[in-house]
């Protein structure tokens, strides 16, 4: 029996999504190895709430750590129980590969000694190899990889799993923290919302990007009137958009911003220059709108408009709205 551990990172004392999509993988592992599923909750107190979902979801096991250091990341305090714990005996761990969980895996990683695979977007875990494959060289290619060492330490890219709730109960258990964790070198002291509560990048199922195109920052009215007729979709941006001031930074996807792979992804007024679709280009669907129709973008699209975005948005977002009100 192989058991598998899933980190489960929380915000501001809230379970993200990316937290399930690693008890999901974990889940899908253990199924076929015949392990069982160890998902860590760590935060300040009341985390312990969230361990419920953790168990549907598939954990058999939850390890809570609820303490006030721990209310904001704590990576040094962290990566110690993490390390400790995983060398009791895992076949594997996984981590989301946000932020947090890119700082977190490459430090457990250090600590242990180990080599990892970093924004998985496909792995295959048996008892005796694991498989991932990555997307390489601004999505070009799908580079694959075998990790031979025990255990295997992986992070899922946003989305390449989707959460699945499984009918199980599991035992929660409290994680004795390794030292103290008040007494660490590094400490986050703050950790803010963005402002007007919106849907993160990572999380979002329906992501409205803009570019160039929309031709000024006033244009991107266009673009947010669209994700609320979804209802559930975040706003992204170019890079080229970012930099002029158009939109915050941390609405930039792509190369140098945010790796997403939503179900549904509007790309308007975005040429496709290969630092962008680094960003975007293993979400499920891709819609695209240009009025190019030479435009890059409309080689990795699965449904392409030729038109203007000016003329196209207003349109489909009463279209959708329609859709909705159908439903």
């Amino acid at each position: 029996m192989t058991n598998i551990l899933a980190f489960s990172e929380t915000r501001l004392g809230d379970l993200r999504r990316c937290g399930l999509e690693t008890v999901t993988a974990a889940r899908t592992v253990a199924d076929a190895t015949g392990g069982q599923v160890h998902a860590v909750l760590a935060g300040g107190p009341g985390v312990a709430q969230h361990a419920a979902r953790l168990a549907a979801h598939g954990a058999d096991v939850v390890l809570v750590i609820e303490h006030d250091a721990f209310a904001n990341y704590n990576p040094e305090a962290l990566t110690a129980t993490l390390a400790a714990r995983l060398g009791s005996g895992y076949r594997a761990a996984f981590f989301a590969a946000s932020a947090q969980g890119h700082d977190l895996v490459a430090r457990v990683a250090a600590r242990m000694k180990l080599a990892y695979a970093s924004d998985v977007s496909e792995f295959t875990v048996t008892a005796d190899r694991v498989a991932v494959a990555h997307p390489g060289y601004t999505n070009k290619i799908v580079q694959r990889f075998v990790l031979n060492a025990t255990p295997a330490l992986i992070s899922l890219r946003a989305g390449a799993v989707l959460p699945v709730e499984h009918a199980k109960a599991g035992a929660v258990e409290a994680l004795a923290v390794v030292g103290d964790p008040s007494a660490v070198r590094v400490k986050v002291t703050l950790t803010e919302k963005a402002a007007g509560g919106k849907l993160d990048l990572g999380e979002a199922p329906v992501i409205i990007a803009g570019g160039r195109g929309l031709k000024e920052a006033a244009n991107f009215t266009l673009v947010e009137d669209l994700a609320a007729a979804f209802g559930n979709a975040a706003v992204g941006a170019t890079r080229a958009v970012t930099d002029d001031g158009w939109r915050p930074h941390s609405d930039q996807i792509g190369q140098t911003g945010r790796l997403v792979s939503p179900d549904l992804y509007v790309a308007c007024g975005i040429s496709g220059a290969i630092q962008h679709l680094a960003g975007m280009r293993t979400s499920k669907t891709i819609v695209a709108i240009n009025k190019d129709k030479e435009a890059p973008i409309f080689k990795v699209a699965d449904y392409g408009i030729v038109g203007d975005v000016m003329d196209v948005l207003p349109v489909l977002a009463e279209e959708v709205k329609k859709a909705k009100a159908g439903a």
